[in-house]
């Protein structure tokens, strides 16, 4: 069948073959794999389903049809929020069995407390949507072991939103949406709890930025670095608030 490349694979190309997804496997795959597999065994439909690997050794994942949430009309929905924060939630729970074992090797590094395994990127651009309604959620490659509040503040981050280069935002009401974000979650995190984690999210993730801005020569990533960077520092300035 005809490969489609599709938009999203920063680090190695991702296509589209039939119904199935391709994408480049690592000493990594195995985790996510099992990973997958315990999302299917409890039901979580939203997840891409694991399908072994091709003749090339690409890892064979199941595609989920729809729009990235980013590029949906639902990007701000409520409903599309309470939803995110229940999915995340329902990964989080079901992963727990693997979040402390010792064996498996993930592409990105442990967190403690390993509560649960992380998705690490749990944001609107890997969401998927379709006729208004949360769907699906992709790109589980950089998932590892780490604490609850490790993603559910970088989809706060995302979806509330607080990134600075959010579009079509009008006037939404951040408090009430990060409330509801959290109440969905089901942990009573406190507000300056879910802020401080998103900055210290940002400070990882503008290190890693910087670091691939170097290997590739990217001026955008250097470009998203000082956002982020940026961004840190007004979510800290918010917990003073608080």
């Amino acid at each position: 069948m005809d490969e489609i490349e599709l938009s999203g694979g920063n680090m190695q190309p991702v296509v589209r073959v039939g119904e199935t997804v391709r994408r480049v496997a690592g000493e990594w795959t195995p985790a996510v794999h099992a990973l997958l597999e315990r999302l299917e065994s409890a039901g979580i439909a939203e997840a891409p389903r694991a399908l072994g690997f091709d003749d090339r050794g690409r890892e064979i994942l199941s595609y989920i049809a729809g729009d990235v949430l980013e590029d949906s009309s639902a990007l701000w929905s409520d409903e599309v929020l309470i939803a995110a924060g229940r999915l995340l939630r329902r990964i989080h729970d079901a992963s727990v069995v693997l979040a402390g074992d010792d064996t498996l090797v993930w592409r990105s590094a442990r967190r403690a407390p390993a509560q649960v395994v992380c998705h690490n990127d749990f944001a609107t651009y890997n969401l998927i949507a379709r006729d208004d309604r949360l769907v699906g959620v992709i790109d589980f490659d950089f998932a590892s072991p780490g604490p609850r509040l490790w993603d559910l503040a970088y989809l706060a981050y995302r979806i509330v939103p607080f990134v600075s280069d959010a579009q079509d935002v009008g006037d939404l009401d951040r408090g009430a949406r990060l409330s509801a974000l959290v109440e969905a979650y089901g942990i009573p995190f406190t507000r300056s709890e879910v802020l401080t984690a998103a900055a210290d999210r940002l400070d990882d993730l503008r290190a890693f930025t910087l670091d691939r801005a170097a290997e590739t020569g990217r001026v955008d990533f250097i470009e998203h670095a000082e956002m982020y960077g940026r961004d840190a520092a007004a979510l800290r300035a918010m917990t003073t608030m608080t």
